[in-house]
């Protein structure tokens, strides 16, 4: 990710967490920022501290991606500013609870926020970036992309659909100049799990990363190639193989027959 004066990272979610910190550590690369959160207070208390430490120009967009109103701001952004070279889909939410438990509006908010905004903001900004032969989308996925559990049904089902986007956009712009990295993170120390239903507290402590920490890891990566990142997985030979059974499992798939076993004796 060399940086070319003037290039610019716009951060989604960046008022804390894991955008927070993605925000700081691209400043400390040079990018000037668009910061994107609801909470103007904390965003602006963020971009100030940043320019003081990093020197560079950071810009705040105050909006809320769950309504059109601010998914229409930031997608005119990103379609209009030609400077813009990062995009870093990371604000979402969790709502953990058993479907026949939770309420509809929980599982609609996921929806938005986790699959409505990164998907338009993609959109708004690929053809720029196409065009210009460069830049990055990072999107924050999930380990629960490819595990659900009882309580995470649609959370689950909206971070699997972030890991699925992802791989297909890697496809489709192979050859372009144009990069997307998607990142599963095990359980990071930030807010999302404050109003989740499960408290970071319930967690054992061993599993849940330092959201520093998984930032830095995820950037990493992304100097070293990967487009598919798991922070907190040791045994790259687990990772090579779930993508080789995933493969030979789609691969078998392609035949037009049904299979013998469900085939009446």
């Amino acid at each position: 990710m060399s940086v070319t004066s003037g290039k610019i990272a716009v951060v989604t979610g960046a008022s804390s967490g894991i955008g927070a910190v993605y925000a700081e550590r691209l400043a400390a690369r040079g990018y000037q920022l668009v910061l994107v959160a609801r909470r103007e207070e904390r965003l602006r208390a963020l971009a100030a501290r940043i320019e003081q430490a990093h020197g560079v120009q950071v810009d705040c967009l105050v909006a809320d991606l769950a309504t059109e109103a601010g998914l229409a701001a930031v997608e005119q952004l990103l379609a209009s500013n030609a400077a813009i070279s990062v995009l870093v889909n990371n604000a979402g939410i969790a709502r953990l609870a058993p479907i026949a438990q939770g309420a509809l509006q929980d599982s609609l908010a996921q929806i938005a926020l986790n699959i409505a905004a990164p998907t338009r903001l993609t959109h708004a900004v690929l053809p720029g970036l196409v065009a210009r032969k460069e830049g990055v989308v990072i999107n924050i996925a999930s380990v629960l992309a490819v595990n659900s559990l009882a309580v995470s049904s649609v959370y689950s089902g909206s971070k699997a659909y972030v890991l699925a986007f992802s791989r297909g956009l890697q496809q489709e712009l192979a050859g372009t100049g144009v990069r997307v990295q998607v990142v599963l993170p095990a359980a990071t120390a930030t807010e999302v799990w404050d109003n989740s239903g499960v408290p970071l507290s319930a967690l054992d402590p061993q599993t849940v990363m330092a959201t520093d920490v998984m930032v830095d890891a995820a950037l990493a990566a992304l100097d070293q190639g990967e487009d598919m990142t798991w922070p907190s997985v040791a045994d790259a030979q687990l990772i090579e193989g779930f993508e080789a059974a995933r493969a030979a499992l789609f691969s078998a798939s392609q035949t037009g027959q049904v299979a013998g076993r469900l085939l009446a004796a």
